[in-house]
């Protein structure tokens, strides 16, 4: 088990990754992309403390609940939290899941100087999506990515390249009213900043990209 640091999870969404998922945004990002959707977790500050362990049964809990078929790992910035993700992707893939994961540093970067737990994390990650987001290299094509440099890695045979443009994917958003009074979106990066742009007064917002 290991320690980890949310700033947010949802339990069953259907526009973080293909099908019924688990999402899960880690708090804290050195990456730090100019325009990025969750500016909130960059900093490297206590959120939500949980054991993964812990974090494991919310997601047979999902599981047995919503039927999901996986989980995603964003943020932030899921590879300084490797060690807790990869104990959570291990047993999630031991159960049947599947794990989707986003991140900011490219593959060739983490396996050069892998953080501690990294290489356990992709050796238990069907897919993964790497690069920084690139504000001016904006993607409109591709389910998931912000940017045209992002790019898709399968590191299973869980799924294969025709989910990047699946329609049913497309520029998918959720909204949900938390028991705080803010709105939590959740989806495509751009819809995401369209709606940003346009809520006024009452609730806040609080933002997630996948």
């Amino acid at each position: 088990m290991a320690l980890l640091n949310l700033a947010s999870w949802v339990e069953c969404t259907e526009v973080e990754g293909p099908g019924r998922r688990f999402a899960l945004w880690t708090q804290g990002c050195p990456i730090q992309c100019p325009g990025c959707c969750n500016p909130h977790m960059f900093d490297f500050k206590p959120a939500t403390l949980v054991e993964s362990d812990e974090v494991f049964g919310w997601i047979l809990a999902a599981r047995d609940r919503y039927g999901i078929e996986g989980v995603t790992f964003l943020g932030g910035e899921p590879m300084v939290q490797a060690v807790g993700l990869a104990d959570v992707a291990r047993r999630c893939q031991q159960s049947g899941l599947s794990v989707m994961t986003f991140t900011g540093y490219t593959l060739e970067y983490l396996r050069r100087h892998p953080l501690p737990g990294v290489e356990e994390l992709l050796r238990h990650t069907d897919v993964l999506v790497d690069g920084p987001f690139l504000q001016d290299q904006p993607d409109h094509e591709r389910n998931w990515v912000g940017s045209k440099n992002q790019r898709f890695h399968f590191l299973t045979d869980r799924y294969g390249p025709e989910i990047i443009h699946d329609p049913r994917y497309r520029d998918g958003v959720e909204l949900r009213v938390l028991s705080n009074g803010k709105v939590l979106v959740v989806g495509s990066p751009f819809v995401i900043q369209s709606i940003r742009e346009k809520m006024v007064g009452g609730a806040d917002g609080e933002s997630s990209e996948g």
